[in-house]
């Protein structure tokens, strides 16, 4: 669940297992960058990005009084909105810069994550997906080890390029959506995106492409958080999935590694919900692979509606929304809004100057400045008080500063 937000990426190598139709797909803004050399890096085959005008963004979220709702839900319900992030200690400011100037510097990546494999040079989406706040959440992940932040950091851009999940298109990955077994669908009270997983409507056989298509669904996810939210909230529903419809245990560690070790901090809740005997010891198998911070956030048969407004909240799930799958309408609409979206993060990058460390919550089109400016206002402070910028975001530009002249200073000596 890597913070991705470009559709196309070179994949060094691709799973044999894959379908050679992802390679091949007629969606344009899903295109594979092995089958259009001349698309790499490219978000998007519009260049021009419509943004909702900021009364449509005030109007709180009406469901359709026509029959069903059949699309997903773009934005959460009126007052819903993210807790503000814990303020960085100086010692945390300092380690982030540190990190900052290190992948900063980077110029290659190793193509796998085979011992001596060989490097290739790291892409603009790359660059892009180094943003301040993805820096941070691999310092947490890592209790704040800087060592071993660059090191997660890098494992998960290599594998993001060995496994080839930027090459996953809507239309590789539509056949295993077709019953709507997973479904991005509606907010949590804390403006988390809510990804609905639905075992008993399995339609595929086990494959590699179930794992991609989880995958892609997480990737998805993160397009559709709002401003100032970086994590998900999970909805699990066993009513009806028979045992056969539970994941391996293989399978359950390869998703695990997704989320645990590519995708960190993104997990805000899993809900997991009308859970037979047989399910509750597929958990106890896996239980000795999830950490104590994922199981933390996993909770069982407990009120939907204490986590996610009613209205948005699907009936099949203990709320009020109304909602119908069709998968001929529901696909396309999530495809065109989520590729809208990429399209818009990738030019608000691209126009702020292609900084690494740029602020997701600006590239989401928040209130927030972009790096640049937020370097401009610490100078100007600097020049009229002559003192350093006030704010989290000033002193850790001040300190990267000072970590990027040690490290140049280093590769000098």
């Amino acid at each position: 669940m890597a913070d991705t937000n470009n559709p196309s990426t070179p994949a060094a190598t691709e799973p044999q297992t894959q379908d050679s139709s992802r390679a091949h797909s007629s969606s344009s803004s899903f295109k594979s960058s092995t089958s259009n050399p001349q698309a790499l890096d490219t978000p998007a085959t519009s260049t021009t990005v419509t943004e909702p005008t900021s009364s449509q963004e005030d109007e709180g979220w009406v469901p359709p009084k026509d029959g069903p709702l059949k699309r997903p839900i773009i934005k959460p319900v009126k007052g819903c909105k993210p807790s503000a992030p814990k303020p960085l200690t100086a010692e945390e400011q300092t380690k982030y810069a540190s990190v900052l100037a290190q992948v900063s510097q980077w110029e290659t990546l190793p193509s796998t994550e085979k011992k001596n494999a060989p490097q290739a040079p790291i892409q603009d989406h790359e660059r892009m997906w180094l943003t301040r706040e993805c820096i941070l959440r691999y310092l947490r992940a890592t209790k704040w080890n800087t060592a071993n932040a660059l090191k997660r950091l890098q494992s998960t851009l290599t594998w993001r390029r060995e496994y080839g999940a930027d090459t996953f298109t809507a239309d590789y990955i539509s056949p295993e959506n077709e019953s709507g077994k997973q479904l991005l669908l509606g907010y949590d009270k804390e403006s988390r995106p809510c990804l609905y997983l639905n075992p008993a409507n399995q339609n595929t056989k086990m494959s590699d492409r179930q794992i991609h298509h989880l995958c892609y669904m997480l990737d998805r996810t993160i397009d559709l958080m709002p401003p100032g939210q970086e994590s998900a909230c999970l909805l699990i529903n066993f009513k009806g999935a028979a045992s056969g419809n539970v994941p391996s245990v293989g399978q359950a560690r390869a998703v695990l590694t997704i989320l645990q070790t590519h995708s960190p901090e993104r997990l805000g809740k899993a809900l997991i919900s009308e859970t037979p005997w047989y399910v509750n010891t597929f958990f106890k198998l896996i239980s000795a692979f999830i950490d104590p911070v994922t199981k933390e956030k996993m909770k069982f048969n407990e009120d939907l509606r204490h986590f996610v407004p009613a209205e948005q909240l699907w009936k099949q799930y203990g709320g009020d929304l109304d909602f119908v799958y069709e998968h001929g309408t529901y696909w396309p609409a999530l495809t065109e809004e989520t590729a809208r979206r990429r399209a818009a993060y990738r030019e608000r990058w691209e126009k702020a100057g292609k900084r690494v460390g740029e602020i997701e919550e600006f590239l989401r089109g928040g209130n927030a400045k972009s790096l640049s400016e937020v370097e401009g206002k610490g100078k100007e402070q600097e020049e009229e008080e002559g003192r350093s910028g006030e704010g989290a975001q000033d002193a850790d530009l001040a300190a990267a500063e000072v970590a990027k002249m040690s490290v140049s200073e280093k590769g000098q000596g």
